[in-house]
């Protein structure tokens, strides 16, 4: 392991646009799902649905934030509605499942989705069976990443020492809580919607394209 990283002994994942590619944009269909959820919820047109999901979104870290802190919306039903998706745009990736695989130490997942569509998703990456632990949403107290809340809570509950881990996210913004916290940091910066907002030298320790190129190049001596 390289210096850097031989301190750490906890691996933190996010889940979408994290561990698979952004471009299979499978968040294209839960966007569209919000879209006409939002629909719905205010009688309103396309255009202004849109306008509302993406305001929460970057004004309280999730559209379900905004939603819940305007509108009371229920969680439950607005998850369920906009994760029911199918899984055909993602594939078996075999080559990460053994790269995570030979990584030391404890591995979790940390997403702001809530765990049933976490666990479709690791299913059809074949993924499932190489993290301890999914910690989602409703186990941040529905306080979503970035809110620094939410990153203490997931260090309470799941029992880790922020100064040895490592939290891997295509979302720049969600790494400088975690940088913060002390813990390492990686931005797969991948081209996902707003990936890229708020990123900077300071809060950000490694950076990759490719989290299964990155995690192999930093084992590829630990054999």
């Amino acid at each position: 392991m390289p210096p850097a990283l031989a301190h750490v002994d906890t691996w933190i994942f996010d889940l979408d646009n994290t561990l698979y590619p952004a471009e299979c944009d499978l968040f294209a269909l839960i966007d569209e799902r919000m879209g006409a959820y939002i629909q719905g919820l205010l009688d309103c047109d396309p255009v202004e649905a849109r306008r509302v999901q993406k305001s929460y979104f970057a004004e309280h870290g999730t559209t379900l934030a905004g939603l819940m802190q305007v509108h009371d919306t229920d969680p439950h039903e607005f998850l369920d509605f906009v994760h029911d998706i199918p899984m055909d745009r993602i594939t078996p990736d075999p080559a990460l499942g053994a790269a995570i695989e030979r990584l030391p130490g404890r591995k979790l997942v940390y997403t702001n989705g809530d765990t049933p569509y976490a666990k479709r998703v690791l299913e059809k990456l074949g993924l499932a069976s190489h993290f301890e632990a999914i910690h989602d949403i409703h186990d941040s107290a529905l306080i979503p990443k970035p809110d620094t809340r939410s990153y203490k809570l997931f260090c309470d509950r799941q029992n880790v020492r922020a100064t040895t881990a490592l939290f891997a996210e295509d979302m720049a913004r969600n790494l400088k809580p975690a940088k913060a916290l002390g813990m390492a940091t990686l931005w797969i910066n991948n081209g996902s919607e707003l990936g890229n907002h708020g990123a900077c030298d300071s809060f950000i320790d490694h950076q990759t394209h490719d989290i299964a190129d990155w995690l192999n190049l930093i084992l590829e001596n630990t054999e």
